[in-house]
């Protein structure tokens, strides 16, 4: 038998029962199998021996060896494999050669008929031979009185008859041999070691159903049970270890007519739960294939759904840019670097502040690339961008049937879906009031309610908002919360124009360059490097920082992509004079504004420091605004004296 190295081996038990003079054969040849076998030779028939192997338990044989009516009876009625000996035709000769030696009459007693080899061979030998069989002890000892009554001699046949010639006065040749003895004991250990192999499969099987979350169970073609793990067991109310063999439907007939007829899926309701039932084949190597049967509960279904959804919504609303895709040595732009770095070890709402194209968006998945919610998702929604009613449904959500056309089960709002992540409100000037006091008790209570629905689902999110509009001048005009803006200004971002960053005017535009290039195989040829695209735009310095960039890195990215689209067809002069020229006169064929600017003044530009006092300045009439002018409760609320208040109301002037 085959074992793994890591088991102990561990010898097949073969039992040996007879009652008759067959046991002395078994002891003669027992010391051959003492290796092989935990052999133990048995004194018991029939009903005796059923009784000592079902009173066994754990040390039950794997396999019983008998012979004769003994073995016929045995193998009908124990639950373990049962080997008889089976006499060979050199068995039968030579008993027979014996008992002619014997007696004149002699009788060939077998169990069950006698087959037809036996009698073709005797015939074939023209031997005198009463032929004579039985089917129980009794058979056998009315038959053998029966051959004394008719004059036979001698008796030839299994240990049990010969005994009871022997008693009745008569010769006897036991018909067996030790080469017979020895074929059924080599037949004992094949079948032990096949039903070992069987033992472990089942085993490995059941403790693989056994782990399994769902309920399980294998069934014959008639239905029975062959395997049952235990949480299947628990749901139906049963005992799994007495489910094998039975009819599942006998076990469970609350089932009869809810499993599915055919493979598949249906539905059930067991002991007040709900079931997904699937149905497949059992392979089966020989016979009718049986079938297997998987019961999920369907709370467990659903629950994988969403965990599902959740992930694929991660992947769709996930976070692009980082902190090094944000390019520029400028001041003001290593500050915004820094502000980033800070707020992103902070949950706090961040408001950014900056004109259209300077990058804000660009700004808040940087800041969620590096918080502890970059593995969740980055949900970002411009409220300028849709009506006010599909705005709604988009942020909060709506239950099945909560508006003409909502999706059958409803829809979870992008509130719901940003649950552990970032949500990303641009323009967040543009929202409508009714849905700013929506907003801000998401942003008060950290929970949401669908449309049509009264339940709050709570979430767990960090808001980043984005304006390029004065909030302040929208709560003194009644079209923006005083309550809300100082819910959403916690942290502030304040991003400069492109126009206050000449210093980072080229290194953009080459970065800009490179990734159109990348795009373009012929323009990636002749730019391999960031120096080869500085050479191309050096002519460019200076008309760009001379151009007020309205539409700040938006329209640079723009005007990029043109002079990309011009170098792919174009052959530059090798000559760098020349090459400057030819780039110059390209941006005045794809930027005529940019190469010729207006002849009127360009707007002086704001300081940093100009710029943080009309912030201050705006936060300062935001706080009159929210407490109806009152300037002693804005000086206590902003922890500053009415001299200070006066003055940097007076210095953004």
């Amino acid at each position: 038998m085959s074992t793994s190295p890591f088991e102990p081996v561990q010898r097949p038990r073969i039992w040996a029962m007879s009652i008759s003079r067959l046991r002395d054969l078994f002891f003669d040849i027992a010391g051959e199998y003492v290796e092989r076998a935990d052999l133990r030779i048995v004194s018991h028939g029939f009903e005796d021996a059923v009784r000592e192997i079902d009173s066994a338990d754990a040390s039950r044989p794997d396999v019983v060896i008998a012979g004769g009516s003994n073995g016929a009876y045995l193998k009908t009625r124990v639950p373990v494999p049962v080997v008889r000996i089976n006499a060979t035709g050199f068995d039968v000769m030579h008993a027979l050669a014996r008992a002619r030696r014997d007696g004149a009459k002699v009788a060939l007693v077998t169990h069950g008929n006698t087959p037809d080899e036996v009698r073709r061979f005797i015939s074939a030998y023209a031997l005198d031979v009463t032929f004579a069989s039985y089917d129980s002890a009794q058979d056998a000892e009315s038959v053998v009185l029966d051959l004394r009554d008719r004059g036979i001699d001698v008796v030839v046949g299994p240990g049990l008859v010969t005994d009871l010639a022997a008693s009745a006065g008569m010769g006897a040749v036991f018909l067996y041999s030790r080469a017979s003895i020895r074929a059924a004991f080599d037949t004992a250990l094949e079948v032990a070691e096949a039903t070992r192999r069987e033992t472990v499969r089942r085993q490995r099987l059941d403790n693989l159903l056994q782990h399994l979350r769902d309920g399980v169970v294998a069934l014959d073609a008639q239905g029975r049970v062959e395997a049952m793990n235990q949480r299947l067991a628990s749901v139906l109310g049963i005992d799994a270890s007495r489910a094998v063999g039975r009819v599942l439907l006998d076990l469970a007939p609350d089932l009869a007519g809810s499993l599915p007829d055919a493979d598949g899926d249906s539905f059930c309701t067991v002991r007040g739960a709900s079931y997904v039932v699937h149905r497949g084949p059992l392979a089966s190597s020989g016979g009718a294939a049986g079938t297997v049967l998987t019961f999920q509960e369907s709370r467990a279904v659903e629950r994988l759904d969403r965990t599902l959804r959740s992930r694929q919504r991660v992947q769709q609303f996930s976070a692009r840019y980082r902190l090094d895709d944000i390019v520029g040595a400028s001041e003001s732009i290593g500050r915004v670097r820094t502000l980033v770095t800070r707020y992103a070890r902070s949950d706090a709402t961040v408001l950014i502040l900056g004109e259209s194209g300077t990058g804000k968006e660009m700004v808040a998945q940087s800041m969620h690339q590096l918080s502890t919610r970059r593995d969740f998702a980055f949900v970002a929604i411009n409220c300028g961008a849709f009506p006010e009613a599909l705005l709604e449904s988009e942020l909060f959500g709506y239950e099945e049937g909560a508006f003409t056309g909502a999706r059958k089960g409803g829809k979870a709002g992008l509130i719901e879906v940003a649950h552990r992540g970032t949500l990303f409100l641009d323009e967040i000037g543009e929202m409508p009031l009714s849905l700013q006091s929506r907003l801000l008790r998401v942003l008060q209570e950290r929970e949401v309610v669908r449309l049509g629905s009264t339940e709050p689902t709570r979430v767990d999110i960090r808001v980043v908002a984005a304006t390029h509009r004065a909030l302040t001048e929208g709560i003194e005009a009644g079209r923006f919360r005083a309550d809300l803006y100082y819910r959403l200004n916690i942290l502030s971002i304040a991003l400069p124009p492109l126009r206050e960053r000449s210093a980072d005017l080229l290194p953009l535009a080459v970065e800009l360059l490179l990734q159109a290039a990348s795009r373009d195989p012929r323009l990636a040829a002749r730019l391999p490097d960031a120096a080869a695209a500085e050479r191309v735009l050096a002519s460019l310095n200076e008309p760009f920082k001379h151009y007020a960039w309205p539409g700040n890195v938006r329209e640079l990215q723009n005007v990029i992509e043109r002079i990309a689209v011009e170098l792919a067809d174009a052959d530059t002069p090798a000559d760098a004079a020349s090459g400057a020229v030819f780039i110059r006169e390209m941006l005045r064929g794809v930027a005529p504004e940019i190469a010729e600017p207006p002849a009127r003044a360009r707007k002086t530009a704001l300081t940093l420091r100009e710029r943080s006092r009309h912030v201050e300045a705006d936060e300062i009439r935001a706080a009159l605004a929210a407490h109806d002018g009152d300037r002693d409760a804005v000086c206590d609320a902003l922890g500053i004296s009415k001299t200070t208040l006066w003055r940097k109301l007076n210095a953004a002037q």
